[in-house]
């Protein structure tokens, strides 16, 4: 079983709905439903080309999938991250696009964020007494010949080389997709989200996702309202 702690909207929010319609598969409680088709793709491109990104469901990273260290407990990294949530405010993103980042598409914030990018210093930090050390195997899969020396000491630090000073907010929506489609692609995106990707994003709240088998979809175990409000399960 691995843990992660994802931002990601809340199951009704209008942009988890057009997100779970693009991935195929909802976070909260794992329904799959037929993959669509978008702008110039057909459905089984679509379902090609988010593969990756539907095992994952919608989200953000704040503190990547890591499995616990000894003497902790699922219950007490609930409770943690219920008492974690509820001493922060909420806030909102002004604005989200669409963005390109090393091949793969996502939304990030148009605008930096100080706010957004503290509460995911603030995440990863407060859970690592939560994070089991991470396995040769583990540390392999992560690439780290291909990494900065910054983003390698943050890996074998904190587990995750994209933390601090590389962290860039993002909600992945693709796998890569090859230079030559990604014109149509970004069009596809943009047409199927439509006026979505011109509101803010409401950050209020964190979510725990498991994996209960390596190689399992994601999905969310509990979500945690930013300012104290009652946590709500899901699995």
């Amino acid at each position: 079983m691995r843990y992660a702690i994802y931002f990601t909207p809340e199951k009704d929010d209008p942009l988890a709905r057009v997100a779970e319609r693009w991935l195929g598969r909802s976070a909260f409680g794992g329904q799959t439903q037929a993959p669509s088709a978008a702008g110039p793709f057909s459905a089984a491109e679509i379902a090609f080309h988010t593969a990756a990104a539907r095992r994952y469901g919608f989200h953000a990273t704040l503190k990547a999938p890591f499995r616990l260290v000894e003497g902790k407990s699922e219950a007490e990294l609930t409770a943690a991250l219920s008492r974690f949530a509820a001493e922060r405010e909420p806030f909102a993103v002004e604005r989200i696009e669409l963005a390109r980042l090393d091949g793969f598409f996502a939304l990030v914030p148009a605008v930096p964020s100080p706010q957004l990018d503290r509460l995911a210093a603030d995440v990863v930090t407060f859970f690592e007494p939560f994070r089991a050390p991470m396995t040769a195997k583990e540390m392999e899969r992560r690439n780290p010949d291909g990494l900065t020396p910054a983003q390698l000491k943050n890996l074998h630090k904190w587990g995750y080389p994209y933390v601090f000073e590389e962290f860039r907010f993002h909600m992945t929506l693709t796998g890569r997709v090859p230079a030559a489609e990604a014109a149509r692609m970004e069009a596809a995106i943009d047409e199927f989200f439509g006026p979505l990707l011109l509101e803010p994003l409401e950050i209020s709240s964190l979510a725990l996702f498991a994996e209960p088998e390596a190689g399992s979809p994601f999905h969310v175990k509990s979500l945690h309202a930013i300012g104290g409000a009652r946590e709500r399960k899901f699995a």
